[in-house]
């Protein structure tokens, strides 16, 4: 009997993987709820970790942190060791009933055009470290956007691993850190894309460029940089139109503008992750929109 209810577990969870994807079936965000809903009594521990993600970004339903919470401590409760985990960081964090940071600390202003901010000791170590291994069995070569197609290729100026968060991996500890970034920039948290973690090797870098994309509406007016850890030589962010370097360290932020007052992009905000010399670098990217985005929207 216990080996049916996993069974039918598992069916429940792989069907609501594919609403999800809209692969093999049609996309059905509220009915993947649903479903993951329906695993998660019958005991799925991957469904329970999942569903606490989407309740808390507003997947198949309204954004709802306090529900999202409850079940985070309710998979916790019933010996869920990663829901444990993640009750114990959230535990850690100043934060209020709906996730967002009680207080932070002032940013420093490192230029005026564009506007580059950076603030220090944002994230602790244990936050870095859960970013950084959220997505260690995703990591593969970086990409950019091609201006003439808009899809994501590889291409010789960016030389690194990378890989999104997407909203299924979206921890509530992710999540609040989401909510932190949203509040030092006074934008919306669903005007940020998703987070990309960055790993660059000896040799590694990105070369100069914009992060605005072509024939966007909706553009990227502002990127929001976490310096994951420390202790390489090397991969400093550098401005080479205004001659600005940061070499962050771990928990650090770094924030500036990539669009002027009228909306178009700032050939000024042009920076370039220089080479790592030694060791490894650990970066989060978090890009935020002029308006909200819906994630879903380009999936599948």
């Amino acid at each position: 009997m216990e080996h049916a209810a996993l069974s039918s577990a598992a069916a429940m969870f792989r069907l609501a993987t594919w609403h999800l994807v809209g692969d093999p079936l049609p996309r059905d965000l509220p009915r993947a709820r649903l479903l993951l809903r329906q695993s998660t009594d019958a005991g799925n521990a991957d469904a329970a970790m999942m569903e606490v993600a989407l309740t808390a970004n507003g997947t198949g339903a309204p954004p709802d942190w306090a529900s999202a919470r409850r079940l985070l401590e309710e998979a916790a409760s019933r010996d869920i060791e990663i829901a444990q985990k993640h009750v114990n960081l959230l535990s850690g964090m100043d934060i209020d009933a709906q996730g967002y940071p009680r207080r932070l600390p002032p940013p420093e202003k490192l230029s005026d055009t564009p506007l580059v901010h950076s603030w220090r000791n944002v994230l602790t170590a244990d936050e870095c470290a859960h970013l950084a291994t959220s997505v260690l069995d995703l990591l593969g070569p970086s990409t950019v956007v091609d201006p003439r197609t808009g899809q994501q290729i590889a291409h010789p100026v960016r030389k690194s691993s990378a890989a999104v968060i997407g909203p299924t991996r979206e921890t509530l500890p992710i999540q609040a850190i989401q909510r932190r970034l949203s509040a030092m920039t006074g934008t919306s948290v669903s005007a940020g894309e998703p987070l990309a973690i960055l790993h660059y090797a000896p040799g590694q870098e990105y070369l100069p460029h914009v992060d605005t994309l072509p024939h966007e509406p909706n553009q990227r007016v502002m990127t929001a940089l976490i310096y994951l850890n420390e202790g390489y030589l090397g991969g400093e962010t550098h401005f080479p139109g205004i001659g600005l370097t940061m070499a962050g360290k771990a928990g650090d932020v770094l924030l500036f503008a990539n669009t002027q007052e009228d909306g178009s992009p700032d050939a000024r905000s042009r920076h370039a992750g220089l080479p790592v010399r030694n060791g490894t670098k650990w970066l989060a990217t978090r890009w935020i929109r002029n308006q909200p985005l819906d994630i879903w929207a380009s999936r599948g």
